[in-house]
Order: structure tokens, then sequence, then C-alpha cells
């Protein structure tokens, strides 16, 4: 089936007399009738449900229509999609291990990797995106245990050459771990230029409407981690917390997912509820459509803002003029990246505050890539806790305005602009 369809009628299949959409699970147990048939569950011999902070048929339908748009072979959803990205690392890392990233990503996830990964004993490196593979390969050691990047950066704009950082990452036998929240596997689909794991904030496109917040991990299955024994022994060696069991010999393609379920999301909980899963496939229903005018409306916008004497400047990937719109068509089979754009006014950081600050139809929200048009200023308010040096290895100038391009006219939207450009 194409996206589109899979977007309608991907993860739950009705039977006879059951509801057409995906029923939500409302229950923090599930019973059994004997206590061998629970044992059994908790050892991972047998498939089932018993406690939603481990797993839940709400959840799981989910997650099982985005690793069909991905072209994954599993997925699981976590609360968040900053709980996606720091299971997705630690699932193969642990103390006195390293990540090889790219400097554009999000400042949350900049802020995971540089201080709280490293409060226990995870070190990474950061790598600007457009290196050459040669100057990428300087940055992995030893213990590295995956290289971590975004498929468009969040709130840059800068793409990532998936290819050329799989090709890195495969050749030090490490796998790659796409953020693809922006494009969404309606635009892009990472897994088909080399990548291992995608990763998503599906608060964002996937839901679409600012009605819940979430993450999904998904993997390929494609990497062999059989052939790195030492390397991933948390995925190869047995496992003592289930009685020896190693999941790649026991589950094969779905070690990944199952051990992440099984290991991290015990200890660490970040469940979604069924609810927010259920809400998040109302999202999922409409995705390629809205995907597609998004991205529409961003180059539109793009292609205006660039005309006007007051923007100094505007970063648009879709655009002829962008260095990455050769990556763009390559990636994008032909598509634009995303709704999201960013652009600065001339006269600095100030003049770009008040510019925000006199839009009446477009609004100031910590929120991208939603239904609503919204601008941020990521200086201000996502990255105010990076160093003017970490802020410019990251993409970002003081005058950067990250702009969310929403479902309404784009005539409407570009009035807007028009109306606050004339006030500075």
């Amino acid at each position: 089936m194409t996206v589109d369809t899979l977007c309608v009628q991907g993860g739950w299949q009705a039977k006879k007399g059951e509801p057409r959409q995906v029923p939500i699970y409302s229950s923090t147990t599930f019973k059994y009738e004997t206590s061998g048939q629970m044992a059994d569950l908790f050892d991972l011999k047998e498939a089932g449900y018993f406690y939603t902070r481990l797993a839940n048929p709400t959840n799981d339908q989910v997650a099982k229509k985005i690793a069909a748009l991905e072209g994954g072979v599993a997925a699981m959803l976590t609360s968040s999609g900053q709980a996606a990205s720091t299971f997705a690392i630690l699932n193969l890392c642990e103390a006195g291990d390293h990540v090889v990233a790219s400097a554009q990503v999000y400042g949350g996830t900049f802020n995971l990797l540089a201080c709280s990964l490293k409060k226990l004993g995870i070190e990474s490196t950061f790598v600007d995106p457009d290196d050459s593979p040669a100057e990428l390969a300087k940055a992995f050691r030893p213990n590295t245990k995956c290289v971590f990047g975004e498929t468009v950066a969040n709130p840059s704009g800068v793409v990532l050459d998936i290819e050329k950082f799989a090709k890195a990452a495969h050749k030090f036998g490490v796998p790659l771990i796409v953020d693809n929240t922006f494009p969404t596997p309606i635009l892009c689909r990472p897994f088909e230029h080399g990548c291992d794991i995608v990763t998503h904030s599906t608060t964002k496109y996937m839901d679409g409407h600012s009605s819940q917040v979430g993450g999904c991990i998904v993997d390929s299955g494609n990497f062999d981690w059989s052939k790195y024994p030492a390397r991933f022994a948390g995925l190869v060696a047995p496992d003592p917390t289930y009685h020896g069991l190693s999941y790649v010999k026991s589950f094969g393609k779905l070690a990944y997912i199952t051990k992440c379920t099984a290991h991290l999301m015990r200890d660490f909980g970040s469940i979604p509820s069924p609810f927010n899963a259920f809400l998040l496939n109302l999202g999922l229903e409409s995705l390629h459509v809205r995907m597609r005018r998004h991205a529409e409306s961003a180059h539109k916008i793009a292609k205006w803002l660039k005309t006007q004497k007051k923007v100094a400047w505007v970063n648009f990937a879709g655009l002829p003029e962008s260095p990455y719109h050769k990556l763009v068509k390559k990636q994008f089979h032909g598509n634009d990246p995303c709704g999201v754009m960013t652009f600065g006014i001339k006269g600095g950081r100030e003049a770009s505050i008040k510019f925000m600050d006199s839009l009446k139809l477009i609004g100031i929200v910590t929120h991208v890539a939603d239904a609503w048009s919204c601008v941020l200023h990521p200086a201000s308010h996502t990255h105010r806790q990076m160093t003017d040096e970490q802020l410019k290895a990251a993409g970002i100038p003081p005058d950067l305005i990250r702009f969310s391009v929403g479902l309404e006219d784009p005539k409407d939207l570009i009035a807007d602009l028009k109306q606050a450009l004339a006030k500075i």
C-alpha cells in the first residue's frame, strides 16, 4: 500500500462487528486465567499485555501504523519526542560510550546529548552536517555506539545528507538514528537512504492539531547487531533480568524494539496514555493531505519573503537557490522538505522581535509543525540555554525567526506578514 492509504487504514484492522476506529483500551491491567500465563508474559515467552506501562493495545496499533509508514519492522510510542530520542540512544549506550551527533539539532536534543547524557557517562562529539566523509570519520572513537541527526534540523532548516551519514556510521559498525519529525514519512523515508532507526516527535505534524504530546521510535530491522556482539552486548548477550534471554536470538529483527520496551519502558516509564495514542491516530489519518499543503504553502511564502526589502535572509531548502536544493530533490522525491522555514529581519535581534510582536494572525507559541501558523525566536526561547558559540554551531543567528506555515490560506498569512513588516 502507498503511504496515503496507510495513513488512513494502516494499523488497526477491524473484523466483523468490531469498531472501525481503533478502540481506546483505557485499562492499566489485563486479566489472565492462570499464573503460568502471566509468568510467560513476564519472561517474554509469549506476546500479550499485562500492564500498560510496558505496552497497551491502542498504543501498539498506532505504532504499527507509523512503522508501516516509515517502512520499518516495528515501532513503539513514547510519552514525548524527547523521550523517543532518549530511549533510542539509551537502548544502545551506557556509561563509557560515545555518540557522534549533528550539531544542527533541536535545542532540547542538543542539551540531552551535551549535558544530561554526559552526566550519565555518555559523551557526544558534535559535527557539522556539511562535513565531508573524511571529516566525519575523525569524530568516531572505538567506543562510539551510534550516530544521531535530524532530517531537517530544528530550527536551522539544514538538511542532513542521510546517505553520507549512514555510510560513515556503517563504516565504523554503528547505526544511524535520524529524527524525521519535520518531513514525516510522507515527504521523506530515511530508511530508503541507509538510516537504521527513526524517531519522531508525534506532537508535531503527525498529530497536527496541538492535541497530544508524544513520540515514536521505528526500527528498520536492517542493522545486524549480531555482527558486533561485543559492541552491542545489550542486544546480543544474555540479559540477566530476563533469565539470560538474548534479544537478537529470541526476536531477530524485532530485537531493538523488544529490548527498548522490555528494558527501558519497564524501568523508566514514559508510556503515552491510550487516549493520546487515539488522538494521534486521528491526526495520522489526514497526514498525507496536510503535509503536502504545508510544504506547498511554505514554498509560496518563502518566495514572497525573498522579495521583501526589510527581510535580511530566507532559509527554505525547497527554494532553487538553497544550497540543499539538490539534496532535497534526492531525498524528498521532488517534494519540498516541510512547512517550516527560517528568516531574519534587517536590524537584527530587536527588529525580529518587534516584527513578531506585530503579527496578528500568526501566533507566538512554543510549538511548531501544526495546523495553526506560528513563529518563535529560538535564541530567546527554545535555545536560550545555549551559549553564543553553541548557537553559532547550531546555525542559529540572533535574528533568526522560525516560521511554521499552517493550513490557513497563504494569501492571509502573507497579508499578516506584510502588515508586521510595515511596522518596523
